[in-house]
């Protein structure tokens, strides 16, 4: 929250929250100009102008360093003394797999996950945004869940944070379900994913109903929420190499996207998306009602649109590269104004830019070479920033010289990709890092306390 705000009870911090984010999506333009990542819940906080620094959740690697999972804090202030470097890493304990994190509503605390450990870091980013602080650590979730397990995406809901499972504590599959806390870090409750066999009142709209999670979006003017899916703790903690030779694990990958009533978390349609859909980004423009998603083993894109009669409706609208050499498409990026969507192949270490100002008909405009391997894209609001970073998962990433492990941004002129900074994290002894977010000293008092950070 602001700190004009930070002394309100908390429902009114809520209806300010909600309102303001009602704001932002209808495309009214205040002053100063909010910008940041685009792929944030759209109740979180902005930052007013350019983001200072990046936060990529790390995982720890043996023999590496202090072994240990972190958070590392890397300077993105073109003007600053230690511009494109790790300026902070601060360690959790263990290797837990860590993997996605997300910002509370009023982007005080950022909630990072462990897919291995089903351990929760709670971190303070607002006190000193130079130095992020660890205050608690959320153990209970497995338990006070009903058995959800693998937390991956932590989204901002007013009051709220609302997190994806990946698997169950049953059999390590990939049905799993989806957990509400406060921000304050107390249990509310689990929605689990509709089944063939509980249904929950969904509607089955192709073959799947497979319970599997992975990722989730919100659109408030439609009251959508929609979930993806991967897999359970028993695939993606196997050698990557010793699964893809295995056909039954090969089996166990979802093939759904999950429309749900947004305020009911009410379960209403399961689309067949075949192939793994990862990550989902949805448009942003006040009259764009439709979210994209990438499947990793089908490499293909696809849209979740709502048609003219007002249902919602998922259509395979493109292709990325080859799909017969499945480049295992990863993490994607869409721009602010819904003109550009970013997409990151694993296998080949490649990032595509898709021209889709026709979602149905999304056209590959550019391709970039990042590394020998790549996963996550963070792309800035104002699209002159594009950030990567390189590790999947522990057991998946490459071996030998491939496994790069890096952070890397570049300048984006509209035309080609430009290389500012380049950050080994294997040579550092940083270890392996995965998703990033922005942080900035605008949220928290500006000026004062930049000037303070640069003494």
């Amino acid at each position: 929250m602001n700190t004009t705000t930070k002394n309100l009870p908390n429902r009114l911090k809520t209806i300010i929250v909600v309102t303001l984010s009602t704001i932002a999506l209808a495309g009214i333009s205040a002053s100063p100009i909010l910008a940041d990542e685009t792929c944030l819940s759209p109740y979180v906080t902005k930052i007013t102008g350019h983001e200072d620094f990046v936060y990529i959740w790390t995982l720890g690697v043996e023999g590496l360093g202090d072994e240990q999972d972190k958070l590392v804090t890397v300077d993105v202030r073109p003007t600053s003394k230690t511009y494109g470097k790790a300026i902070n890493a601060l360690s959790v304990g263990g290797r837990n797999e860590a993997h996605h994190s997300g910002f509370t509503d009023d982007r005080q605390y950022l909630w990072a996950g462990g897919l291995d450990t089903n351990k929760i870091f709670v971190f303070d980013i607002h006190t000193d945004p130079a130095k992020p602080a660890l205050t608690s650590t959320i153990t209970g979730l497995v338990a006070k869940s009903g058995g959800v397990v693998g937390p991956h995406t932590t989204y901002a809901l007013p009051g709220r944070m609302i997190i994806t499972g990946l698997s169950n504590n049953k059999d390590h599959g990939g049905r799993t379900g989806l957990v509400e806390y406060t921000n304050d870090g107390n249990y509310i409750d689990t929605h689990w994913m509709p089944t063939d066999s509980d249904l929950q009142g969904a509607v089955k709209t192709g073959k799947y109903a497979d319970g599997y999670g992975y990722d989730l979006r919100v659109m408030p003017r439609n009251n959508l929420m929609l979930t993806s899916s991967f897999t359970g703790w028993s695939n993606y903690m196997m050698d990557f190499g010793k699964m893809l030779a295995d056909p039954e694990a090969m089996k166990r990958f979802g093939n759904t996207v999950v429309q749900w009533d947004l305020h009911t978390k009410q379960p209403k349609k399961v689309f067949d998306v075949p192939g793994a859909p990862l990550e989902i980004r949805c448009a942003w423009g006040e009259k764009h009602d439709y979210c994209f998603t990438s499947t990793a083993l089908t490499s293909k894109i696809w849209l979740i649109h709502k048609d003219k009669a007002g249902e919602w409706q998922a259509k395979e609208v493109a292709n990325i590269s080859d799909p017969a050499k499945i480049p295992l498409p990863v993490d994607i990026s869409i721009a602010s104004d819904d003109k550009l969507l970013w997409v990151n192949t694993f296998m080949d270490g490649m990032t595509r830019a898709f021209d889709i100002s026709d979602p149905f008909k999304p056209k590959q405009v550019y391709e970039h070479k990042i590394g020998a391997q790549v996963n996550m894209v963070s792309s800035s609001w104002d699209g002159k920033r594009i950030y990567f970073t390189s590790s999947l998962l522990a057991n998946w990433d490459k071996k030998g010289k491939d496994n790069e492990q890096f952070f890397k941004a570049y300048d984006w002129n509209g035309k080609k990709l430009i290389e500012k900074i380049a950050i080994d994290f294997t040579k550092e002894k940083l270890g392996r890092p995965h998703q990033m977010v922005f942080g900035a000293y605008s949220l928290y008092g500006g000026d004062k306390a930049a000037k303070k950070d640069k003494k």
